[in-house]
């Protein structure tokens, strides 16, 4: 097959003195449009504040909050007195806010959540003490609350995992919730040091509270040496997918079970950065090797596409334990991923 110029030629007239943002295809230009300006330029990525994702800031006052048309709020929370071992993930909301070049396209999901969302970056939870662990999940109740009582869903990055009960307390208090949760460690023990408020046990508390729904939560991607401490998984009802397990069902056929497991009813989706192994993101408090790959945790995620999304976080990255940003670069991936599945979640408030 001979070189065709012809072809060539209506390339170059075509595109020879096209700027970046002129797209020709429908489905890329409604998002070049939302992204470059007249002229054919769009903010440096390394311009600005930094904020989640590069969404808007907007402040939110902590007493009579008004969120005004908000439909997804991302909100940080700097807190990590509950860890067992490695401290650090106080530092994650702002590591993540400084990871540029994340979407603004999601183009397995086909969509550009911040620009197809009313979204905003609202800084981060309003904390009355840097000491006390139980005022803090008071402190995150409290904003969580306001979150949801103005009908807007919250998007938190951590911040330790224990962060996830009383953000549930705030997102299932009218009714249980569903929830898929993607880890290393089930984070369902017990009492540890005169405190059940710690990183290793916020599920247990959840379900005991009523506010996560055991029968509809599976947790995927669970192993290491800690499996002893997760007999409340399984005797409550939880389903769990093993790391060890995932090479063999395939992520398909985990996506198919989470799917089945949640249903249509208003579903939470957990992410802890140590269920990738620490080979991608090294950079959390409790590494645990043998891990999910980054590869496979965004084919898992884009494959919930549709469910009812009630809210969601990121947790445990604790940039100082890897110099090369890159696990702080998958908490702001996973960050987005989520947000895009929002775009296409029933519990979006329309209008």
């Amino acid at each position: 097959m001979g070189y065709d110029l012809g072809k060539l030629e209506a390339l170059r007239r075509k595109y020879g003195e096209s700027h970046g943002g002129e797209m020709f295809d429908p489905k890329f230009r409604k998002v070049a449009d939302k992204i470059f300006n007249k002229a054919g330029t769009r903010l440096a990525p390394y311009s600005g504040i930094p904020t989640f994702l590069a969404a808007p800031y907007r402040d939110i006052a902590a007493d009579n909050p008004d969120f005004g048309d908000l439909q997804v709020a991302m909100i940080g929370v700097p807190m990590d007195l509950g860890v067992t071992n490695r401290p650090g993930s106080r530092f994650g909301p702002r590591a993540l806010r400084m990871i540029e070049r994340i979407g603004p396209y999601n183009h397995v999901l086909e969509c550009a959540p911040t620009h197809e969302l009313r979204v905003a970056d609202i800084g981060d939870t309003p904390f009355r003490s840097r000491y006390r662990l139980e005022m803090s999940h008071e402190d995150i109740e409290k904003r969580t609350n306001q979150i949801v009582d103005a009908g807007v869903l919250p998007l938190s990055v951590g911040g330790d995992h224990s962060i996830s009960h009383p953000i549930l307390k705030a997102v299932g208090r009218k009714a249980p919730v569903g929830m898929i949760h993607i880890d290393a460690h089930c984070d369902t023990s017990g009492l540890f040091d005169m405190t059940k408020f710690h990183h290793g046990g916020p599920f247990r508390n959840a379900v005991l509270d009523g506010v996560l729904d055991p029968s509809r939560t599976i947790q995927i991607g669970i192993r290491g040496s800690a499996e002893y401490l997760w007999e409340f998984t399984y005797e409550s009802g939880m389903t769990v997918v093993h790391a060890e397990e995932v090479t063999g069902l395939g992520i398909p056929a985990i996506i198919e079970k989470a799917r089945r497991i949640v249903g249509d009813g208003p579903t939470y989706i957990s992410f802890d950065v140590d269920s990738i192994d620490p080979a991608f993101a090294p950079g959390t408090g409790t590494p645990e090797v043998g891990g999910l790959t980054t590869r496979e945790v965004l084919e898992l995620l884009r494959g919930l596409k549709g469910l009812n999304i009630v809210g969601g976080d990121v947790v445990e990255v604790a940039p100082q334990y890897d110099a090369t940003t890159n696990t702080a670069h998958v908490g702001a991936q996973v960050l987005f991923e989520i947000l895009s599945l929002m775009v296409f979640s029933p519990a979006i408030k329309k209008g």
